[in-house]
């Protein structure tokens, strides 16, 4: 087995932190017990799953040994029960090389989320609009939390931009793979001769950038503030409470404009800001890291058309993995999971790839 010695090392050393974190002395210091119990934690599935290989191969050796015997209805059964325990064993040996791959530091953070209106004019917009819905729903269906930073509509009831936050476990882990074009092909509600027309709508997901993530220069910022207004510039507020951000470096621009406090819209859009450029300075300076989070399924480039949402069809398609569903209508209220799941799959499978032609 390939990865026999690493998982000799971890099965002993979740030993180690099984007796350490007992310790009275290591118990009194808080934030060590935390961290080596997290780390106990991480490894527990890991040393389960090669506990669970080990007894296989035992009962292998066992059958093996039978397979001798003189009594030939033995030896039958115990064949038989060899061939079926060699199936189980390379279906343990192919989830531990999953377990075993490297997990993307971003994984566990939290994501913001940018939508905005391609090719397709109102109708794009408004299938912007409903993309938003969709992964708001998809987020409640997990318990997440979803804040607003940034929802900027049209007069029709669609959107000229959308960015919001959703924090949970695992956030980034399933959301990641959103990144990029989304196109819909319908009859829109504007369509006087019922033709399908095709827009496009761009995602981007973002992991939320902590404090140590990214450092920023007050220096460096551009902040003006102005008067936030509603879709159509209805409901303009008498006070300057949004606010834009420009960072000078690299040119990026954030606006907000949800909160009627001009303080608390600068901290949101403070907090996209450091994401967005955590996103940029990672894929400047580490091509490994761009290619690890957007691995063989897609580059997750802006401008890459990743699924098709075909409304007279009822099917969604996703072109990284060549996955089509027909329940287009339980699709868009958010039951996204089958999906998220295939593509996680299809990563995993392409990162044992990578490590297998590296071996080779």
């Amino acid at each position: 087995m390939i990865f026999k010695e690493r998982l000799e090392a971890m099965a002993k050393r979740y030993e180690e932190l099984g007796e350490k974190i007992g310790l009275p002395e290591v118990v009194a210091k808080q934030d060590e017990w935390r961290k080596l119990t997290k780390e106990y934690s991480s490894l527990q599935p890991i040393v389960d799953k090669y506990g669970e290989y080990l007894k296989i191969s035992e009962n292998m050796a066992e059958c093996k040994r039978m397979m001798s015997l003189p009594d030939k209805e033995m030896a039958e059964l115990a064949e038989a029960e060899y061939y079926e325990l060699r199936d189980r064993l390379d279906a343990a040996e192919e989830e531990l090389k999953i377990m075993l791959l490297p997990k993307d530091p971003m994984d566990d953070k939290n994501v913001i989320v940018e939508i905005r209106p391609g090719a397709g004019g109102e109708e794009s917009a408004l299938f912007g609009y409903e993309l938003m819905k969709m992964y708001k729903r998809f987020a409640e269906r997990l318990r997440w939390k979803i804040e607003d930073i940034d929802i900027n509509m049209t007069e029709l009831g669609g959107i000229k931009e959308a960015v919001f936050m959703i924090s949970g476990q695992g956030a980034y882990s399933k959301m990641k793979y959103e990144s990029g074009v989304h196109r819909v092909q319908r009859v829109p509600e504007t369509e006087s001769q019922g033709r399908v027309h095709t827009s496009t709508v761009t995602v981007a997901v973002l992991p939320e950038a902590e404090d140590v993530d990214v450092e920023i220069n007050e220096k460096d910022l551009k902040i003006d503030t102005f008067r936030s207004s509603g879709a159509g510039g209805q409901h303009v507020n008498k006070t300057e409470s949004a606010v834009r951000i420009t960072h000078i470096p690299t040119g990026t621009v954030v606006e907000c404009q949800d909160e009627r406090s001009q303080i608390k819209n600068r901290e949101k859009a403070l907090r996209v800001l450091k994401s967005r450029l955590l996103d940029y300075y990672q894929s400047q300076k580490d091509k490994e890291y761009a290619e690890n989070r957007r691995m063989q399924i897609g580059t997750g480039d802006r401008s890459e058309r990743i699924r098709t949402y075909n409304f007279p069809q009822g099917r969604v398609t996703d072109h990284r993995i060549g996955m089509t569903m027909y329940n287009i209508s339980e699709f868009m209220d958010g039951d996204i999971f089958e999906m998220v799941e295939a593509l996680a799959l299809a990563d995993q499978n392409a990162k044992l790839k990578q490590i297998e032609e590296k071996q080779n």
